[in-house]
């Protein structure tokens, strides 16, 4: 393996670091534009995994996203652009059929199509580079980002480095194991398993006498479908706990979703740091809650096989957290579970366990330490980021360095939700380019959030022959 230095005199002006949506969204949208002097933006994007794929394990049949096709990688920012999800349905022909089917919320499976069809015509990106550090040269005012480039089985081929002005972190999220339940993932002979690798494992699963589903957002709603409708009537055996106080829905009405917009943002990073803290625990609804659809399904499911007399043998609770776990013997495991409200403590034996506990944000330290010196922290030691989603540095590092979805603590909950990617996308390019190839609009929301407004709307003028409401006595 040697070393191979790349670009080290002709300097990015971007280098993306992880291509998951929000950061193929970026490239997307620089795509063809231009710097200030009316230069092409040179950006480039790695990756380590050999192509794009979006959460491959949760694409069971039917689920679709929970925002709409309109919340593809760019129609937000610019809808004329090549890259939408329209010019995605031309290209294959499907636009008169998608027409008659009338859906507003596409399949998890057609948007992963959609995102490897953009992946693999943008020659900006460079899937199989593993970046490995990133760090700033003061001598040449720029960012030197170190790679490994990976052969297809994943074995380190090649080394490299390049410079760049600016960089794009775009890491994404991990699944998130509970505590207790951590030491049950390292032994192979009992299933505990988490949602995100689901579908990898679903025939072994099936084969479980008894199954757990922990956790009580949209994948576990869709996995305890799954498996309710592949089991036999009156022999389903599935468990299915949550920490929530209920199996709740998903904030969906209209004005409740003004909370993903552009002036909610602005609103939520203006707050104070501990207001900020205290408000996203409380806005778990908005982003942990399960699809409607989703909860009338499991319900109609479950009705159905009490048709003919008895009850389905699936027990679903909510209100209960998992204190310790353990295996008995080498095929079942022993989960020891509490419920607050009650102060009671009870045992559940199963012989596999799926963890729909969510996901972290992947921790940025390990591949900005060589930054850590200029970083800028909050009283909880996290990176402070300010409006243009960038990582406050000292001010002798001339280069911007922009998170997506590693930002939920400074911008609230709409950071990992895609139908705010394609404005921050532009949010980014519009300052990096120091020109405006995405002009966005000035307000996004009915609601205004604060008594101080966030936002400078156009002036609408008064229909002619009103009289303004100021002028009335």
């Amino acid at each position: 393996m040697t070393a191979q230095p790349r670009h080290l005199d002709r300097p990015h002006d971007l280098v993306g670091i992880g291509i998951g949506p929000f950061n193929l969204s970026l490239a997307a949208l620089a795509d063809g534009i231009t710097r200030t002097g009316g230069q092409p933006l040179a950006a480039t994007f790695y990756d380590q995994n050999p192509a794009f794929h979006w959460h491959p394990g949760l694409l069971l049949d039917g689920a679709t996203l929970q925002v709409p096709f309109l919340a593809d990688l760019v129609t937000l920012a610019d809808p004329a652009s090549p890259w939408t999800f329209l010019s995605y349905l031309k290209t294959r022909d499907r636009l008169f059929p998608f027409y008659f089917a009338e859906r507003f919320h596409i399949q998890r499976a057609e948007y992963d199509a959609y995102c490897r069809w953009v992946s693999r015509q943008l020659p900006t990106l460079h899937f199989g580079h593993q970046v490995d550090a990133v760090r700033w040269n003061p001598e040449r005012d720029l960012f030197e980002v170190d790679f490994t480039q990976l052969d297809p089985d994943g074995e380190a081929e090649a080394l490299g480095r390049t410079h760049t002005r600016n960089i794009a972190l775009g890491i994404g999220t991990e699944p998130y194991v509970p505590d207790p339940l951590k030491p049950l993932t390292e032994a192979p002979t009992v299933p505990v398993i988490h949602s995100a690798d689901y579908l990898h494992h679903r025939e072994r699963l099936l084969t479980a006498g008894h199954i757990t589903v922990i956790g009580s957002g949209q994948s576990g709603a869709e996995i305890f479908l799954d498996l309710l409708r592949a089991r036999p009537a009156g022999a389903e055996k599935l468990h299915w706990l949550a920490r929530t106080e209920a199996f709740a829905p998903m904030e969906y009405s209209k004005l409740g979703l003004e909370q993903f917009t552009p002036d909610y943002t602005r609103y939520f990073h203006a707050l104070s740091e501990p207001e900020r803290d205290d408000l996203v625990p409380r806005q778990w609804q908005l982003h942990k809650g399960i699809g409607p659809e989703t909860i009338a399904a499991i319900h109609d499911e479950l009705y159905r096989r009490t048709l003919h007399g008895g009850w389905p043998d699936a027990v679903l609770t909510p209100g209960v957290s998992v204190r310790t776990a353990g295996r008995i013997a080498t095929t079942k495991i022993e989960l020891h579970l509490e419920h607050r409200r009650q102060a009671t403590r009870s045992r559940l034996t199963t012989d596999a366990v799926i963890l729909a506990t969510g996901y972290r944000e992947r921790p940025l330290d390990r591949i900005l330490a060589g930054l850590d010196p200029y970083m800028r922290r909050d009283s909880s030691t996290r990176p402070r980021i300010d409006a243009h989603h960038r990582l406050l540095l000292d001010p002798s590092v001339t280069g911007s360095v922009y998170v997506q979805n590693a930002e939920r603590h400074t911008h609230g909950v709409g950071a990992p939700d895609l139908g705010l990617a394609a404005w921050r996308s532009a949010t980014i390019l519009n300052h990096l380019t120091g020109t405006e190839p995405y002009p966005l609009p000035r307000r996004t929301a009915f609601t205004t959030f604060g008594l101080t407004t966030q936002h400078q709307a156009r002036p609408v003028p008064a229909p002619r022959g009103l009289v303004p409401l100021t002028e009335v006595r």
